[in-house]
């Protein structure tokens, strides 16, 4: 959201006061602690209360620069219900929108300078308003928010599993803001205390300021370092396999072109030899292997940065190269055992685990270099020439892959493709015309060269483009 400085007024409604300058929302004096990306939603929904906001729209200012899941949204708002003391089945301030969005329902706010040093006035214009929800029965005055979270955190399983994790989540949350340190002493040994360190542990990252949570030495480490491996494994499933499709669409469009263009300037060369089809088969192709490594590639970068928030830059290079060299190894051996079952002769030459790990690795060193660690929870996505940015960085790094497969001997698609077409009698997509506009008698270093370069750079951009592809929100 733009940030209008000084000019920007404060709101006050039904006893509160919120103050987008101050980032501050008191009530009674009081301040109530929001983490960030949860307090510009609610200062979205007041700038904007004559209107009921698209989820779409939140999410791009919001979490403009990662993608969250759609729970991510119903979360902030049921913190925010909380903290205002509001009930979705009755609202007062935030009323849902079915198959649409959320919008600001109170009909008294009143917005007015935020000057310096200003104190809030308390109520609102005067009318009468709902007053709050109470949160836990127990008085005002002898009501301890840190004990009320933690007893959330540590309550027993009941409900849909979606919403009881999405609730202990926001208890996390809310604990890390309240005071890490003091949230761990009270904790303690209590029952289920490992699933909640476990928690504590991964919401660390999403709550500027939290302090550290150690596992290991502590009551119950091996329970909640496996509670912990559990929740981000399946949230590492969950990215995955949102994402890998979109990332093998982009890789697949990727290699098509890469195929087509190759075809059509052999094609096009003086001393061609190409059948008018051979573009067409080079565009297929290269939109099989395309399709292929980018899905590996894809899903291993998102399990990777799904999975570890200590050391991002390490698991993207580590994730790239797994799926890169899972999807070349098993791609190379079932081709490897068609081709030769049916035409015979020794393909061991085409490319396949090798290759995989390291373009797969260079990519995720370009992805990781180029993109910040994102804040809130989900997946770094940039927007834009930030975007445009992340798929050029890695484009080059893949590019620089292919030079460091062709050094070491292994071979892409183009050069796999020339091998199988050299090793059939017939075959009409032999690289030698590219060859001869390099001046190179027959395919060597520096056509090998170009075409790593080449391959390797279309495959980083188109494999970005797809990664970082924001999916539209559940409606």
């Amino acid at each position: 959201m733009a940030d209008r400085g000084n000019a920007r007024p404060r709101y006050r409604f039904g006893g509160f006061t919120l103050s987008p300058a101050r980032r501050a929302l008191t009530r009674d004096g009081r301040e109530i602690p929001l983490i960030p990306r949860y307090f510009d939603l609610l200062v979205l929904l007041l700038e904007r209360r004559h209107e009921a906001i698209a989820r779409g729209e939140i999410f791009d200012a919001v979490w403009s620069d990662v993608v969250v899941s759609d729970g991510a949204l119903s979360q902030a708002v049921r913190t925010l219900r909380r903290a205002l003391g509001d009930d979705p089945r009755e609202p007062v301030f935030i009323r849902t929108i079915a198959r649409h969005g959320y919008s600001f329902v109170h009909p008294d706010v009143v917005e007015e300078k935020d000057e310096a040093g200003a104190a809030p006035r308390a109520g609102g214009s005067g009318q009468a308003v709902p007053a709050p929800i109470a949160p836990e029965t127990m008085p005002a005055e002898s009501f301890d928010p840190l004990d009320a979270a933690l007893a959330r955190l540590l309550a027993p399983a009941s409900g849909a599993a979606e919403e009881r994790d999405a609730e202990r989540r926001d208890a996390a949350e809310s604990l890390h803001q309240l005071g890490t340190a003091e949230a761990l002493r009270r904790l303690d040994s209590k029952p289920g205390h490992e699933r909640a360190r476990a928690l504590l542990r991964d919401a660390r990252w999403d709550v500027p300021g939290a302090g550290e949570v150690p596992l290991l030495g502590e009551p119950g480490a091996l329970q909640a370092v496996a509670a912990l491996v559990r929740l981000r494994l399946g949230r590492a499933l969950g990215e995955a396999s949102k994402r890998w499709g979109a990332a093998a669409g982009a890789g697949a469009t990727a290699g098509l072109f890469a195929g087509l263009a190759g075809g059509l300037v052999m094609r096009l060369s003086p001393d061609t030899v190409v059948s008018p089809g051979v573009p067409v088969a080079l565009a297929l192709a290269g939109a099989a292997i395309g399709g292929l490594g980018a899905a590996g590639v894809g899903a291993g970068l998102a399990a990777a940065e799904a999975l570890a928030r200590s050391f991002r830059g390490a698991a993207l290079v580590i994730g790239g190269a797994v799926g890169g060299g899972a999807i070349g190894f098993i791609a190379h051996f079932l081709g490897r055992l068609v081709l030769q079952g049916i035409f015979g002769g020794d393909l061991s030459a085409v490319g396949g685990g090798l290759e995989g790990i390291m373009i797969g690795g260079m990519a995720g060193l370009g992805y990781g270099l180029s993109t910040p660690r994102p804040g809130g929870g989900g997946m770094a996505t940039p927007r834009g020439r930030a975007r445009l940015r992340t798929a050029v960085v890695t484009g080059v790094c893949c590019a620089a892959g292919g030079i460091l497969v062709n050094l070491a001997g292994g071979n892409l698609s183009g050069t796999s493709l020339d091998f199988m077409a050299r090793s059939f009698s017939g075959s009409g997509v032999g690289l030698t015309p590219l060859a001869h506009l390099l001046h190179e008698g027959e395919v060597g270093p520096v056509t090998r060269a170009v075409l790593s370069l080449y391959e390797g750079f279309l495959f980083g951009f188109g494999l970005v483009l797809g990664l970082t592809r924001r999916p539209r929100p559940v409606r």
